[in-house]
C-alpha cells in the first residue's frame, strides 16, 4: 500500500517546504498533477518545478499529465527527475506510441481513466502499464468530492490484474480522505493519492500513519 500525498493541495508558496514535509511523513510518492488549462481548465506547474524539487528528495515522483499533448513534455520531465509517468486513455489513437515513448525513456508507465469514460477502453492497454490511476473526481481543481460511481472501475482494474496475473498498480486520485481511501482499498486499489486530506493537517505524519493503516486494514480483510 503506498500512500502518495498529492502537491496540488500544497501551499504554492511554500512547494520545496511542503514537498519536504510530506517526504517526512512517510509519503513513499509525491503525486504532481500537470495540467496544460486544455485538457483540464486549470494550469498547475511544469518541469521546472520537478527539477528544483528532485535534488531536495528522495521520494518517488509521480508526474499525472493531464494534457492534451503530452508528447512534447515526456523528454522534459524525463530529465527533469520524474520516475513515473501517466497519461490519459482519452488521448486515443495517440496512447500506445505514448506508453511506449515513456517505456523508452526509462522511466515507468501509467494510464489515467476519467469518471466518465469506459474501463473498457484501458483493456487493450494492461500489458504495456506499470500503474493504471482510476479518477475518483473529474480531473482539473483540488478539493473536490469522491463520485462513489468510480469504484466499480477500480474492483474492474483490480479483477484484470488478478485474472490475467498483471504486476500493474491501481491508484485512485481524486477525494481520497480516510473513509474514501477505505471504500478504494475494498475496491482493489493499492495506492492512494491524497491532497487536500494530508497537507490540510498539521500532523502529517499521523495522518499518512492512519491512512495507510486504514487501507492495509481493508485490504488484509478482503
Amino acid at each position: 500500500m503506498i500512500i502518495a500525498p498529492s502537491l496540488l493541495a500544497a501551499n504554492p508558496g511554500r512547494f520545496a517546504q511542503e514537498a519536504q514535509r510530506a517526504e517526512r511523513a512517510g509519503g513513499e510518492w509525491l503525486h504532481l498533477d500537470i495540467m496544460d488549462g486544455h485538457f483540464v481548465p486549470n494550469i498547475s506547474f511544469g518541469p521546472a518545478l520537478v527539477q528544483t524539487l528532485r535534488p531536495m528528495l528522495r521520494v518517488f515522483f509521480d508526474v499525472h499529465l493531464m494534457c492534451s499533448r503530452p508528447e512534447i513534455l515526456l523528454d522534459p520531465f524525463a530529465k527533469a527527475g520524474a520516475n513515473s509517468i501517466t497519461v490519459h486513455v482519452e488521448l486515443g489513437d495517440k496512447v500506445s506510441s505514448l506508453l511506449w515513448k515513456i517505456k523508452s525513456l526509462g522511466k515507468k508507465v501509467g494510464l489515467a481513466i476519467n469518471p466518465p469514460t469506459a474501463i473498457s477502453t484501458v483493456q487493450p492497454y494492461l500489458t504495456q502499464i506499470d500503474l493504471l490511476l482510476v479518477m475518483t473526481v473529474n480531473p482539473g481543481f483540488g478539493g473536490q468530492s469522491f463520485i462513489e460511481e468510480t469504484l466499480p472501475k477500480i474492483q474492474q482494474a483490480n479483477a484484470w490484474r488478478r485474472q490475467k496475473k498483471l504486476p500493474y498498480r491501481v491508484e485512485v486520485d481524486g477525494g481520497i480522505n480516510f473513509a474514501t481511501a477505505a471504500e478504494c482499498a475494498r475496491a482493489g486499489a493499492d495506492t492512494f493519492v491524497s491532497g487536500t486530506c494530508l497537507f490540510g493537517q498539521r500532523n502529517m505524519k499521523a495522518a499518512v500513519k492512519k491512512m495507510k493503516s486504514i487501507v492495509t486494514a481493508q485490504a488484509s480483510s478482503k
